[in-house]
């Protein structure tokens, strides 16, 4: 995050992104000394959440550890007689929401430091460890440094589509990205060993040609002794722990692990992938990026879900994306007081505050999964008359290496200039608690 908070006086006020050739410009009537006022009413709140931090928020925490703890005690007993139908369902039901908890409430905002400030050695980021496939110090380079220094900036936030998906309409169409939708799907049923890849960055060693580097060995070393550990804790030890009834406990846990892997996958996705959201384009961080400027792009780049308490629990209070990705450290309990001030923050400078219920948000993620799968503009003119042609030029141009549209295909497509989804009515959300 840049120390700085002074505004550029020259240029466009927001000049990583992209936003300039999209139809509706919504920094556009920004200038730098309103972005220099964002940023300081932003510092102005985080400090007094700062300031108040104390007692109850320590108790928070250490009751939902507790409460983790308890849930997986509870499913692990439970599944010792898993032969007993109620008792697998319970004991499923149990660790799964105690995999969720540790995941996404706990360990995720842990790793992120946002308890340190209690000086406590047994929940602290350097500490922590979680029930997770990720070693903890590669999931903090990849996510606390890389993903929240350049959130949603194409090809360098690997978070944006995990470095195998188009993720902006920006992006040239490839045959490849055809099959995105079901590889987004095989992604979320093994999300934490696909974090967990992604946090080694050996696609990125091969992208870049760099080989097999002293670094990348000792990560795929950690890894894979995470790994090992992981599985022989939920696939050997515990299953044998039930005896006779080990096959039905090795169900139970691999239910409980797919159940927390499509549920982080999918609070994970409404936060920067649903429709409207903004995409940046930098290829590398200008270093004149001022903290205020900061401040805007993570404002731009994320959104919220809205919910129950509870579902902000079981979330990690990741449904509040944006002001998670504003202040990163402060602790998860606090967003929910901070958000309408935030969401104030927002009316006032006339930006979109994207909020709305998971089943909308994940529809949205995933249509947009589907669309750039497809070349831009290609769902929106298809209609059932024309599907078996269009359908037919598309495996065309899915068979040519560049997957550019050939002379029958043009005259099958009719090409036009094809607006963004309208997103505006995302804003108008209630985003109070249930």
């Amino acid at each position: 995050m840049p120390d700085s908070l002074g505004a550029r006086t020259t240029g466009h006020p927001l000049g990583v992104t992209a936003l300039q050739r999209k139809p509706g410009n919504q920094v556009a009537h920004l200038s730098p000394a309103d972005i220099d006022a964002i940023g300081r009413e932003l510092d102005d709140l985080r400090q007094s959440v700062i300031d108040s931090r104390g007692q109850r928020d320590s108790t928070y925490i250490r009751r939902v550890i507790r409460a983790q703890r308890l849930c997986e005690v509870s499913g692990r007993a439970l599944l010792l007689g898993s032969r007993f139908t109620p008792a697998w369902v319970l004991g499923t039901g149990f660790l799964a929401v105690s995999k969720a908890l540790d995941n996404m409430e706990i360990g995720h905002n842990v790793l992120h430091g946002q308890w340190d400030w209690m000086n406590d050695p047994e929940i602290h980021s350097t500490t922590w460890d979680w029930d997770h496939a990720s070693p903890p110090a590669q999931w903090k380079r990849a996510h606390n440094v890389q993903h929240h220094t350049y959130t949603n900036i194409l090809g360098k936030d690997n978070d944006l589509g995990y470095g195998i998906m188009r993720v902006d309409e920006d992006q040239p169409w490839k045959p490849r990205y055809l099959v995105q939708p079901l590889w987004n799907f095989v992604n979320a049923c093994i999300f934490e060993y696909g974090i967990a890849m992604y946090d080694i960055e050996f696609g990125e060693h091969l992208r870049q040609k760099r080989g097999v580097t002293p670094e990348l060995r000792s990560r795929v070393k950690q890894a894979a002794t995470k790994f090992a550990r992981q599985a022989g804790k939920d696939y050997v030890i515990f299953p044998l722990l039930s005896g006779r009834s080990w096959r039905r406990t090795l169900a139970a846990n691999v239910t409980a692990n797919l159940a927390r892997n499509l549920w982080s996958h999918s609070v994970i996705m409404c936060g920067h992938f649903p429709e409207g959201v903004e995409t940046f384009e930098q290829k590398a961080l200008d270093e004149r990026e001022t903290k205020a400027e900061w401040y805007l792009r993570q404002m731009l780049g994320s959104a919220n879900i809205s919910g129950s308490r509870a579902m902000h629990l079981m979330s990690g209070n990741l449904s509040h994306q944006i002001e998670h990705h504003i202040f990163p450290d402060l602790p998860s309990n606090r967003y929910y007081e901070i958000a309408p001030k935030i969401r104030d923050l927002f009316e006032r400078y006339g930006l979109t505050y994207h909020a709305a219920p998971l089943p909308k948000q994940v529809a949205s993620a995933w249509h947009k999964v589907v669309r750039l799968s497809l070349p831009n503009g290609w769902l929106e003119e298809t209609t059932l008359r024309t599907a078996p042609r269009r359908i037919a030029g598309l495996f065309r141009r899915a068979t040519r290496n560049d997957g550019a549209p050939g002379a029958d295909d043009l005259r099958l497509e009719e090409p036009r200039e094809v607006p963004r989804p309208d997103t505006q009515g995302l804003e108008r959300e209630d985003t109070r608690v249930a």
